[in-house]
């Protein structure tokens, strides 16, 4: 009996003739553990797509970015992120303390490649790693269900122009965020936060600062 697909998989695999081929894939391709080529290509990425599940049963998916690195391969059952500053809404992250499961895309675009995974995740202030990274917030681990390769043929090859200047690193103070410095929410950042937008080069306005996002304004 499949672990992975139901009732829904099965009458669409059944009316395009593909459930000898999910069988098969099922069977030699998802695996349960991380292997060392997995570990390496996970290790080496600088970002990724976490999905979530919100309290109305709502599946959502973010994207999360730091250095080559950031992800960090435990052991053959556990992976490891940093979650970093943010809009101050802690979306995933509650998503995450009231229901656990997510799913991570790990993409290559020059390769291409491309890894799934599957699992439980859990949320740390005071995880070991917390060390390990500047200004983290709190640490996930995710303890890995399942983690498969896709089909690279549908990803558009292109090459990375940047690193993101706002990824905290121990070597240089991290720039204040460009959306902190919207005047209408001046009154509304945290208190670490308050004052900060006048010595970033001042306030602006919600539309300047959409307007440097549209324009791809590294300041933005």
């Amino acid at each position: 009996m499949s672990k992975l697909y139901g009732a829904q998989q099965r009458a669409l695999q059944d009316r395009y003739d593909t459930r000898r081929l999910a069988d098969k894939i099922e069977a030699i391709v998802i695996q349960s553990e991380v292997s060392d080529m997995d570990k390496g290509f996970i290790e080496s990425r600088d970002m990724f797509w976490l999905t979530s599940i919100d309290e109305q049963g709502q599946p959502t998916v973010s994207y999360k970015g730091g250095d080559p690195g950031f992800v960090k391969v435990i052991d053959n059952k556990t992976i490891a992120f940093p979650l970093y500053d943010g809009n101050g809404m802690f979306y995933s992250a509650g998503n995450i303390n009231g229901n656990g499961k997510v799913g991570m895309l790990f993409m290559d675009f020059e390769k291409p490649h491309r890894v799934r995974v599957q699992g439980v995740a859990k949320l740390s202030a005071t995880d070991p790693l917390m060390k390990d990274y500047v200004e983290a917030q709190m640490i996930a681990r995710v303890t890995v269900s399942a983690i498969f390769p896709n089909c690279p043929r549908y990803v558009h090859r292109m090459q990375k122009v940047k690193a993101s200047h706002y990824v905290p690193r121990a070597q240089c103070e991290t720039p204040l965020a460009g959306w902190k410095r919207i005047d209408i929410i001046q009154d509304d950042l945290p208190k670490q936060d308050q004052g900060k937008a006048a010595k970033a080069g001042g306030v602006v306005t919600i539309e300047e600062w959409f307007g440097k996002v549209i324009a791809g304004d590294p300041e933005a």
